[in-house]
C-alpha cells in the first residue's frame, strides 16, 4: 500500500515549482490532492498528471478565499487529512525604499495566507488526526540581504508552526515545518536583484553544493505528511543541501 493511500491533501502554490512537485508526489503516493494556486492554466497542466485530484484558482492572501478553499476541498472529497502550505513569494528589495504595499504583500503571501488556511483547516484536521506541513525557508532561520519582508514572514511561519505544535500537543494533530534552501524553480529563474545590490551578500544564501531540485524537498514534505512520521511534531526541518552545516 502506498504511504499516503486514502489521505486527502490540500496543497497551496500547486501551479508551479515546489507546490506542483509536491502535488504530483503526494498523488503518486496514494493521496487525493486538492491544489490551489493563482495561475489557472498552469494548475490545469499540473493536474493533468495528478490522478483523481482537483484544483481551484484562489488567492491565499484573502481570508475568505482560504475559507473557500478548505470548504471546496471538504465538499468535493468529504474530509481533509493533510494541509501543505507551499505558496510563497520572494522579491528582493532595498529596505529603505520598500513601499508599504510591498511589506504588506510579503506578509500576506508568506504568513497571513498560511495562517488563514491553518485556521480554516484545523477543525477538519483535528477530526481526522491529520497534520500540517508549513514550507518556510532558510530565510525563516537566518537573515538574508534585501529580504526584510520575506525573512520576517518566514520567521513568523516557523513561529506559527511551533505555536500550533504546542497548542495542539494533547490532540491528534501534528504540525511541522520544512525550511528549504535554493531550488531550481520559476521564482529563481525569474530572479532579479535590486539596482546596485551587493552580490557577495546575496550569495551568502547559496550552498556550496549548488541548487536543489524541488523533488528533493517534496520528498521530505511527503515523509512528514505520512504516518511514517507519526512521532514527529513541532519539528523544523532544514533542507538546504548542506548550506547550514558550517
Amino acid at each position: 500500500m502506498s504511504a499516503l493511500q486514502g489521505k486527502i491533501a490540500l496543497v497551496t502554490g500547486a501551479s508551479s515549482g515546489l507546490g506542483a512537485e509536491t502535488a504530483r508526489l503526494l498523488s503518486e503516493q496514494g493521496a487525493t490532492v486538492f491544489g490551489i494556486g493563482r495561475d489557472s492554466a498552469r494548475l490545469r497542466s499540473v493536474f493533468a498528471n495528478v490522478h483523481g485530484g482537483s484544483h481551484a484558482s484562489l488567492d491565499i492572501t484573502s481570508a475568505e478565499a482560504c475559507r473557500t478553499a478548505v470548504a471546496q476541498c471538504i465538499n468535493e472529497f468529504g474530509a481533509l487529512d493533510i494541509l501543505v502550505n507551499v505558496a510563497g513569494q520572494h522579491q528582493m528589495r532595498r529596505t529603505e525604499s520598500m513601499a508599504d504595499v510591498d511589506w504588506e504583500h510579503d506578509l500576506a503571501v508568506n504568513l497571513h495566507g498560511p495562517f488563514y488556511l491553518c485556521r480554516s483547516a484545523l477543525p477538519h484536521l483535528l477530526e481526522r488526526g491529520g497534520n500540517i506541513v508549513n514550507v518556510a525557508s532558510i530565510a525563516g532561520l537566518e537573515g538574508q540581504a534585501y529580504s526584510a519582508g520575506y525573512c520576517a514572514a518566514k520567521h513568523g511561519l516557523v513561529g506559527l508552526t511551533r505555536a500550533l505544535a504546542v497548542e495542539y500537543s494533547a490532540d491528534r494533530l501534528r504540525v511541522n515545518a520544512v525550511c528549504p534552501g535554493g531550488m531550481i524553480t520559476p521564482q529563481i529563474e525569474e530572479f532579479s536583484a535590486p539596482q546596485g545590490a551587493n552580490f557577495e551578500l546575496i550569495m551568502r544564501t547559496a550552498s556550496p553544493r549548488g541548487m536543489m531540485s524541488p523533488l528533493s524537498v517534496a520528498n521530505v514534505i511527503a515523509f512528514l505528511a505520512s504516518d511514517a512520521a507519526a512521532a514527529i511534531h513541532g519539528a523544523v526541518y532544514r533542507v538546504d543541501n548542506g548550506k547550514g552545516a558550517g
